[in-house]
């Protein structure tokens, strides 16, 4: 056989047998990303104003209701073709559309994400006056590297419940002319036993204490007269008490906006990202879908600290809302159950060749190669991990089949080097076939974390494919 011959057989013959992951950039169209990017600036506008899981909340409502949709309140009466929202107290947020298919037979298309991030709460009691500054006290929520937070501009987000009873709802630090606020690191001059420890207690959660002021009230007969000046200050603008802090809901977060990352503005970096690159492509599928099926879009909070509380996964009024869908049709919330499925929207952490040490590389997210598909997660053994059916993997991979969605198939990291959680195995144990997909990330929990517009839209693009084609 003619050399060249054989060796373009062996080549074809490679293509149709190995697997490999597609870079979305050499495989996509000039038209095709032209729209990712576009996407992308919609994505950027999004997350700029969404910080906070109740910012989150009620962007996605503004946007639902101009694409038709109308609240929901438990006990209304549904009927097919209805477009709804559930809110649930200003964290959470459900919508869904009622298709005309027969829901014992076809189920309900879930694509569940996250709205909360990482972040530095603040205590229920956080002012306090020091050495020439005024602080707040904070306790940080979520897993995150303490001294990422330390020198970096932030803003302060939340919501404050007055003696009155009446809410304010706070955001200083992100227009142009705010003060930010500041947590103090140690100057390198004085730092050599601090830069001995591990990274864990390079900064404690103790130091974690947030500067807000350092101008003195003048009166000698004042004993903390930097805490007095703020407070006047605040009643003077919000009519606020330090009481006020016990009923209230406040955060630090980077002041940071949306940017392009790199000449060619291929990556957006951002605070947020986990889990907003996916609870935005969710909420944008199910406005734009197109199908006869029933959908539901969630997007929840606490995720980031086990999915606990009224408005985490484990909260009963997911399952309560899919029983009020199924009794207004008259039908089986148990036989719905059995054959409904779902996306657990949830970014997972793509290979970084600077710490390449940490990642198994053929089963790593590898950026720009697509959403990624995470048949498990969890820890060690797959502790604390839904681990999807074979025959559900196989589901998904038919449905993206003869698309031109680009997905790969990831882990978190090396087995043993630690673990994730997502709300997957919540949905999992209403007898929902479940699976993660979503984002990877680069620098996942710091302060600003990097994507790949690529990623981003081809999520998007498979959570629009899942919803749309039905399931053999």
């Amino acid at each position: 056989m003619d050399k060249k011959k054989q060796e373009k057989e062996e080549q074809s013959l490679q293509e149709k047998l190995f697997y490999r992951k597609k870079n979305y950039f050499e495989e996509a169209e000039e038209k095709d990303i032209e729209k990712c990017y576009k996407f992308a600036e919609d994505y950027k506008n999004f997350i700029n104003v969404s910080k906070t899981e109740r910012e989150a909340c009620k962007n996605s409502v503004e946007i639902a209701k101009k694409a038709g949709f109308t609240e929901y309140k438990l006990g209304d009466k549904l009927k097919v073709g209805d477009k709804k929202f559930y809110i649930n107290r200003d964290k959470s947020l459900a919508l869904f559309k009622i298709g005309k298919n027969n829901l014992e037979e076809n189920g309900i298309k879930i694509v569940g994400a996250h709205i909360d991030s990482p972040r530095i709460d603040l205590k229920q009691n956080p002012m306090y006056e020091d050495s020439g500054f005024c602080f707040f006290k904070t306790h940080y929520y979520g897993g995150i590297k303490k001294y990422q937070w330390t020198t970096i501009p932030l803003a302060l987000h939340g919501t404050i419940i007055k003696k009155d009873g009446s809410v304010l709802n706070v955001s200083i630090g992100e227009e142009e002319n705010d003060p930010i606020f500041y947590i103090n690191d140690l100057l390198p001059h004085l730092g050599q036993e601090q830069m001995m420890s591990n990274g864990y207690k390079i900064i404690t959660g103790e130091q974690l204490n947030l500067v807000i002021g350092g101008k003195a009230y003048k009166d000698k007969k004042v004993r903390e007269k930097i805490k007095l000046n703020v407070l006047s200050l605040l009643n003077e603008k919000y009519g606020i008490l330090e009481e006020d802090f016990l009923s209230s809901e406040l955060c630090a977060v980077p002041a940071f906006k949306a940017r392009d990352i790199g000449f060619d503005r291929a990556f957006i970096g951002a605070y947020g990202h986990d889990d907003k690159s996916c609870a935005y492509p969710a909420l944008r599928a199910i406005l734009d879908a197109k199908t006869d099926d029933t959908i539901l879009t969630l997007l929840v909070d606490k995720e980031e600290i086990g999915s606990e509380g009224n408005t985490g996964m484990k909260s009963k009024i997911y399952e309560d809302i899919l029983e009020e869908i199924c009794e207004n049709l008259k039908c089986s919330p148990r036989k719905v159950r059995a054959k409904s499925k779902c996306l657990s929207a949830d970014v997972t952490s793509a290979f970084d060749p600077n710490f390449a040490n940490v990642y198994e590389k053929m089963n790593a997210a590898i950026i720009s190669s697509g959403v990624s598909i995470n048949k498990y997660g969890g820890s060690g053994g797959k502790s604390s991990s839904n681990d999807a059916s074979a025959e559900f993997m196989g589901k998904i991979r038919e449905i993206f089949r003869d698309t031109d969605v680009i997905y790969q198939a990831s882990e978190l990291g090396k087995v043993d080097l630690g673990g994730g959680g997502t709300i997957a195995k919540y949905v999992a144990q209403l007898n929902i076939d479940t699976i993660d997909i979503g984002v990877p990330v680069i620098s996942m929990h710091a302060p600003y974390e990097l994507i790949s517009k690529g990623d981003l839209y081809n999520t998007y693009k498979a959570f629009c494919c899942f919803v749309n084609k039905p399931f053999a």
